[in-house]
Order: structure tokens, then C-alpha cells, then sequence
């Protein structure tokens, strides 16, 4: 930024950055971009998965390096970053190549894995005139957002031996696939009080009351705190009508207050999904693990865009008088200096607030996504409500007992596949967990700062679940997001 002829142009949204456009004068220079937008895991993974005859990332001990060493250490620090750039060159051109030969659609024209699934379907998928997709208005958008809850992530018995952890074969793809959407312009109705849940198909607040004989909450609710659960007692929430009718079904009181009204129609997405899911099969059958990652990107990429929050933190660099500017306007959330001549400023946009313009997203459709979450829910219920459920994460299930040999498959899209045989698990929490497998291959998943201190031991020996230790964490780095930096 000191610089005196560059200028950098940022693109970043709440905290996310996705490129930097380098400019000497009005001409563009370069532009940098976090490739893990576009194709999310670890350049080892995608090595493996993209470029194979590249050879593997390489090691090395970033915590046991000192500044002291970097002469000595200075060619083979060379060399490992070296590696690490080829690598990543090669697995985007790699990318690059299949979804051009394959869809015509060249990555360096999307940010995002989700922008680029959207642009696939849009240009080769999507029929407008069969299948309307409403881009809703703010009230629309920010009623149905309500309604708009993620997966069901639940402990329910917390050790057993002999258990059986299963996975959904594209869950979210599936019902994408299979189940009807809403469609069309929804009509507002404010008074449902009278209204036949049957016939409705909609997204509606409603209260709701959770029969005692019920052992596992079915409908989720979000607190105050943002945090989602699903409880038991009485409540009121926006929901989508498909999800209140299982309810319903399952024993649950409920009682429609006011709502969109959409009209049904068949999904618009079903060819996109069969494509895609077929191509998949294709390409794991020929044994090209870098197509099948592609296609598994593209199929589970998709619905969430539609759900992109239009309400976002905007942040720019720019000069003193765009500074002041954007300064005196009630959408101004912070500002750093830089330099004499730089700032770093941040600003809301689509606030909630009738003098400000809408402008959402193109195709942010919240309805769709909520749609295929609920429904997503709803599928996966049954084998969460079995009575030897120990443990359940959106899309998977740890069960006692094996399941039907009808419902089970490793390649069918919506079956379940049989991941691990569990010698011992235990389940803490939401994603903390430990288990041993039958051929004694080790699991342990935990979140959060002190993770690297967790081992089996810890699950193992403690036999109270809300046991806790305090570590000191010492970060090397601190990252300061309102004003993009990184300091020691």
C-alpha cells in the first residue's frame, strides 16, 4: 500500500477475502485469489485427487523453525515453497482444463465453487419457463430466512461397543433431486389461525408444542444466541410447511399463524443432479479420481448459493474523500488508516432499513435452500428417532443395530453406505468424539482452539461429559479482520 503508483482494490465480504486486484493507474495487473473458495481441502488432497504425477506436498516443521535458521535453512525452504507454488499451479490448470472440456465454463470467470455449480446450471441445466425460480423481495427474504435452519447434529447415548457408522451418499444432491420445490411468487397471508396445514405449501410461522412421548425433538430452533437445537416444551418459529406437516404427523401440536404461500413445482434441478451423480459413477468406475472430485464439488455446491445472506460487511481501500464519504453514511461500520493517503473501510450493505436500497444477490432464492435443508431433515429422521442412534451429523448416523439391506448402497444416490464398524465409540458432543474401528483404525474429532490436546486417552478416562481442563494457547499470529492485519 506504500507504493506510490499501485493500488489495490480488495473483494472482501464479512471477514472472507476472495481476491485483490493490483492496478498502476486504471490498467489491472494481476489478480490474486484464495483458490480454496474455488476448490476447498488441503493441497495435499487435491494433489492426490488432481495432479498425482506431481509428486506429493512434501513436510515441512513450520513450529521448530527459527528465525535464526533462515540462512542455513534458506535452500531447502526454497525448494519445499517452490514445490507448494507448482503444485497449486497444476492442480488449477488441471481444474481449469476439465471444466472447460466439459461444460465450457472457464474457472479464472467465478470466485467461488458455488458461484461456478451455478453457472453450470444456469447456462446448460436450468429451463425458466418450466421451472421459475422467485428472487425474493426483502420482506420475503428476511421472513423466510427464519425458517432457514442447517443439519441435525446430536449426541444421544454417549459409549457402546459394536456400532455402525453410516453416510448418506449425497444427501443434499438427493433431495435436490427428488423432492418437490417451491415455486413462483408467494402470496403473503397474515392470518392462518383457520388454515389446513394439508393444503398449504408454504414457509410459515407457527406455534409449536412437543408431545412428551416423543423421544427425539424432530424441529430445530434457533435462541437468541444464534445457536441451533432442537427442543422440547413450546415455541413459536418459521418453518416450511412439509417439515410442520411430518411434525405434525410424528405427534407434534401445531398451529399456522401467517406465512408465504408458494405454489409446487417439480425440481428444477433433477437433470443437473442425475448428470452430474452419472458422470461421477463414470469417472470412479475409470478409475479419474480428478473428475470425480470435480463432479462431487459441483453436485454439493449448488443449493447453498441460492441461500447466500444478502446482508453482508463490505470492506474497501480507498482514498481520504471515499473515505469521508462512506463515513457520514449510517451504513459505516469501521475504518483503519494505512497511510497518509489509504484507508481501510468497512460498511454494511443491504441494511434493514427502508431508505436503503434492496439489491440482493442474482439468484439468491433462500426459499429453495430451506427447502432442501427441511427436507434434508426430514429424510434423515426416521434413523435418528431409532432407539439405538448414538450419534448424528446432517448426513450421517451411528447406529447399534445394522440396517436393511434396502437401503443400503455405495454408489446409489440417497442410500447409505456402511463407513466404519465401531469397536468402542464415545460421544461427547456435537463433533467431539473418539471410536475404534473393527480393523483398529483410530477417529477423534474435536473442535476448537485446544483440539491438539485432546487424545483418546481424554475420552477414555473421563467419565463425566461435562469434565473440563484449561490450556494456554499461544498463537503465533494474531489476525486483526476489521483492519487486515497480521502482527507477531
Amino acid at each position: 500500500m506504500h507504493h506510490s503508483s499501485l493500488t489495490l482494490k480488495p473483494l472482501m465480504r464479512n471477514s472472507r477475502l476472495y481476491e485483490i486486484n493490483v492496478y498502476s493507474g486504471k490498467k489491472l495487473l494481476f489478480t490474486c485469489r484464495d483458490s480454496l473458495n474455488l476448490l476447498p481441502g488441503t493441497l495435499t488432497k487435491l494433489g492426490e485427487s488432481l495432479c498425482p504425477e506431481l509428486g506429493g506436498k512434501g513436510s515441512f516443521d513450520h513450529a521448530k523453525l527459527e528465525v535464526r535458521e533462515l540462512k542455513d535453512k534458506k535452500d531447502e525452504i526454497h525448494t519445499y515453497l517452490k514445490h507448494d507454488i507448482l503444485l497449486l499451479g497444476g492442480i488449477m490448470q488441471k481444474a481449469q482444463k476439465l471444466c472447460w472440456e466439459q461444460y465450457s465454463v472457464d474457472i479464472e470467470e467465478v470466485i467461488t465453487n458455488s458461484s461456478l455449480s451455478l453457472q453450470i446450471f444456469r447456462s446448460l441445466f436450468y429451463d425458466a419457463s418450466s421451472y421459475p425460480i422467485h428472487i425474493p423481495s426483502r420482506n420475503d427474504d428476511k421472513y423466510i430466512c427464519r425458517g432457514y435452519y442447517g443439519g441435525h447434529i446430536d449426541v444421544y447415548i454417549r459409549s457402546g461397543t459394536d456400532l455402525y457408522y453410516y453416510d448418506v451418499n449425497s444427501l443434499y444432491p438427493f433431495i435436490m433431486k427428488s423432492f418437490l420445490m417451491p415455486e413462483g411468487k408467494p402470496l403473503w397471508k397474515g392470518n392462518l389461525a383457520n388454515a389446513d396445514l394439508s393444503n398449504l405449501f408454504s414457509f410459515i410461522e407457527a406455534y409449536v408444542y412437543y408431545p412428551v412421548e416423543i423421544k427425539r425433538p424432530f424441529l430445530p430452533y434457533r435462541g437468541k444466541d444464534k445457536t441451533l437445537i432442537f427442543p422440547t416444551g413450546e415455541f413459536v418459529g418459521v418453518y416450511y410447511s412439509e417439515e410442520l406437516k411430518y411434525a405434525k404427523s410424528l405427534g407434534y401440536t401445531v398451529i399456522p399463524l401467517s406465512g408465504y404461500i408458494f405454489e409446487e413445482m417439480k425440481s428444477p434441478f433433477k437433470s443437473y443432479v442425475s448428470t452430474l451423480f452419472e458422470s461421477r459413477l463414470q469417472a470412479k468406475k475409470e478409475g479419474n479420481d480428478a473428475l470425480s472430485f470435480v463432479y462431487k464439488i459441483l453436485m454439493n455446491s449448488l443449493y447453498g448459493r441460492f441461500g447466500i445472506n444478502p446482508e453482508s460487511t463490505l470492506t474497501e481501500i480507498c482514498d481520504f474523500q471515499r473515505y469521508r464519504k462512506l463515513m457520514q453514511d449510517p451504513s459505516f461500520v469501521s475504518v483503519y488508516n494505512i497511510s497518509k493517503e489509504n484507508y481501510i473501510v468497512s460498511y454494511s450493505s443491504n441494511m434493514d432499513d427502508e431508505m436503503y436500497q434492496w439489491e440482493p444477490p442474482k439468484n439468491s432464492a433462500v426459499h429453495i435452500s430451506a427447502a432442501i435443508t427441511a427436507n434434508a431433515r426430514i429424510y434423515m429422521y426416521p434413523f435418528i428417532s431409532r432407539d439405538d442412534c448414538y450419534y448424528t451429523d446432517t448426513d450421517s448416523v451411528v447406529l447399534g443395530r445394522p440396517l436393511p439391506e434396502e437401503v443400503l448402497s455405495s454408489i446409489e444416490l440417497g442410500k447409505f453406505k456402511l463407513e466404519d464398524h465401531i469397536k468402542e465409540g464415545i460421544f461427547y458432543a456435537p463433533k467431539s468424539y473418539w471410536y475404534c474401528t473393527e480393523v483398529d483404525k483410530e477417529v477423534l474429532k474435536f473442535k476448537g482452539a485446544a483440539k491438539s490436546y485432546v487424545t483418546k486417552e481424554w475420552f477414555q478416562n473421563k467419565e463425566d461429559p461435562t469434565y473440563s481442563k484449561d490450556f494456554e494457547i499461544e498463537n503465533l499470529f494474531t489476525r486483526d479482520w476489521a483492519n487486515l492485519r497480521v502482527t507477531l
